[in-house]
């Protein structure tokens, strides 16, 4: 969906993976990451936060916590994290992108929120319950901490994916609230849900979901209840282009992961100002009967998109030209992604050893690829920075220690 889009406004990212891994230095199935592009990403959301008064925090799940990615964020002004997950805020807080947010969409678990109290110490933590504002309040607690406290809500009509629902009526926010206030090293901070936004397909646009006004009925109680100072998180398809929409409907909060790399929905169908800054890289293992194999781990389509005709760029040299574009089938989800199947029939001759580059929408954290991440494509002197494993862990390839 996206290789088009890098083709035509980062063709430097789909040459310098292809001519890096062909002189041995990246390996296949990694997500390969162009840090010049995230840097200047970070800058566009940052400036667009700073003027409609946002705080911006970087969601780094997509491409595996890469600690090259994250201080390229910090250095383009981004310098806040949210955690989908505990193993997320870790790896954030190593690298040295401080958490500003933890808990959503991933509740901090019991025993380990003393962990996430003490070291990661996040701005905001996000809870669905009563119980879950107990563990979280304890926890600041025997840490020396007041922790803020985000409560998700909901309400009739909201949109959920299937496995992310939870959180406390929108018409007991304040009383919750008040609950919340009572607790010994907590204190209640605002409000949050997800998605706010979503991509909507027959109009190509990024559209608001009840959802978002759910947080502004619920924002408005609180205010009528003496709460004047609250922070309202709403992510979901954030890119710098609907941040005012956001700021409109009461928004404090941003969440922009895509947007980082240039691969949210909106960023398929319309050029919007961040330049897209990663692609998927793997290689020809074996040719059997008229299909080339390459090597998968990390073939991942969102389901956000109906189906398509996978394509990817298959070639021994640096190129992003059209005629090496080769339609690709991989496993369903339901499968393990070992290999993804080009069709070798048409203009394209793959060889054993060619690089395979892709265009995803990806989500690095739940595959088993690699993350690189590359400096100076934008300059022509390109050098990797970091080869990492999802939990943004350096990894010694191709050397063991």
């Amino acid at each position: 969906m996206f290789l088009d889009l890098i083709r035509r406004r980062n063709p430097k990212l789909i040459e310098t993976a292809i001519a890096l891994h062909q002189a041995g230095k990246i390996p296949a199935n990694a997500y390969v990451l162009d840090l010049d592009a995230v840097e200047h990403n970070a800058a566009i959301l940052r400036a667009e936060g700073d003027r409609l008064g946002m705080k911006v925090f970087a969601m780094t799940k997509q491409v595996g916590r890469n600690s090259g990615f994250c201080q390229a964020a910090v250095r383009g002004g981004v310098d806040r994290a949210v955690a989908v997950d505990v193993a997320c805020a870790v790896a954030c807080t190593r690298a040295g992108l401080p958490v500003g947010h933890v808990g959503h969409l991933v509740q901090v678990p019991k025993f380990e929120a003393d962990l996430v109290a003490s070291y990661i110490k996040p701005d905001y933590w996000t809870i669905f319950s009563i119980e879950k504002a107990r563990e979280a309040a304890a926890a600041a607690k025997k840490a020396g901490r007041v922790q803020d406290l985000l409560v998700r809500i909901k309400a009739d009509g909201d949109t959920f994916y299937s496995g992310h629902e939870g959180g406390v009526k929108a018409e007991e926010i304040v009383a919750f609230a008040r609950v919340v206030d009572q607790l010994d090293g907590a204190r209640f901070a605002g409000i949050t849900t997800f998605p706010a936004l979503l991509f909507n397909q027959e109009s190509n646009e990024v559209l608001p979901t009840h959802n978002l006004s759910t947080l502004e009925a619920a924002a408005m109680a609180l205010v009528d209840a003496g709460y004047n100072d609250i922070e309202i998180n709403a992510p979901g398809t954030t890119s710098s282009v609907v941040l005012e929409a956001l700021a409109n409907a009461g928004a404090t909060q941003c969440e922009p992961g895509n947007a980082l790399h240039g691969t949210t929905p909106l960023h398929a169908v319309k050029d919007l100002p961040e330049l897209p800054a990663a692609v998927y890289l793997s290689e020809v293992s074996h040719l059997h009967e008229d299909k080339a194999y390459c090597f998968g781990g990390g073939l991942y389509i969102d389901p956000v998109f109906p189906d398509y005709d996978l394509k990817a760029i298959v070639s021994s040299t640096p190129t992003a030209q059209a005629n090496a574009l080769a339609s690709v089938e991989i496993p369903p989800t339901s499968a393990i992604d070992y290999y993804g199947m080009i069709d070798a029939t048409q203009n394209v001759s793959p060889k054993s050893g060619d690089s395979v580059v892709f265009g995803f929408r990806g989500q690095a954290f739940v595959k088993r690829g690699y993350t690189v991440g590359v400096s100076g494509i934008s300059k022509d002197t390109p050098k990797v920075v970091t080869i990492e494993n999802i939990f943004g862990q350096e990894e010694a390839w191709p050397n063991l220690r």
